[in-house]
């Protein structure tokens, strides 16, 4: 799935999750400090709601007249894995057309300029970086063939 292109599934913010046509999940290392790992999954809903900013329901109301943000109409499920898996299932899910793949390469998490970021992410040969986090979107049936063994992150 390309970041540009919108979203191919339906859009109905009516029906449970379970039943939209379009899952998104963020896989993170089960390795890290939960300080790292939540940084890691916020970081990935950050990137996929700019490529797919219609993955954002509209504002809602409360009762007092109060707007609160609108919020990802799919869910997301956020998963564990070890390190390996994270990288084999990176490569996995690149591979697929009609996925969004964003990842947070571990550079990521120890750089803190983002220019030292890209730096070190282009000096890196792909083989050789550990992920700290992958996100995954895309249609259910393919994105639970990828994690469908996956437990929740704890």
């Amino acid at each position: 799935m390309s970041p540009a292109r919108p979203l191919d599934q339906d859009i109905r913010t009516h029906l449970p999750t379970r039943q939209a046509k379009l899952k998104w999940v963020i896989v993170v290392d089960e390795s890290l400090p939960a300080g790292r790992a939540a940084n890691a999954a916020a970081c990935m809903a950050a990137a996929v709601g700019k490529a797919l900013p219609d993955l954002v329901g509209r504002d809602g109301e409360d009762a007092s007249g109060t707007r609160h943000p609108g919020l990802p109409w799919a869910g997301c499920s956020v998963l564990a894995a070890d390190a390996g898996t994270l990288h084999a299932l990176r490569a996995k899910a690149a591979a697929k057309d009609d996925l969004l793949v964003v990842d947070m390469p571990e550079p990521a998490q120890t750089s803190r300029v983002y220019d030292e970021y890209l730096s070190r992410l282009a000096e890196t040969r792909n083989e050789d970086l550990t992920y700290c986090a992958i996100s995954l979107v895309g249609p259910r049936n393919k994105v639970d063939k990828l994690v469908g063994r996956l437990g929740l992150l704890r």
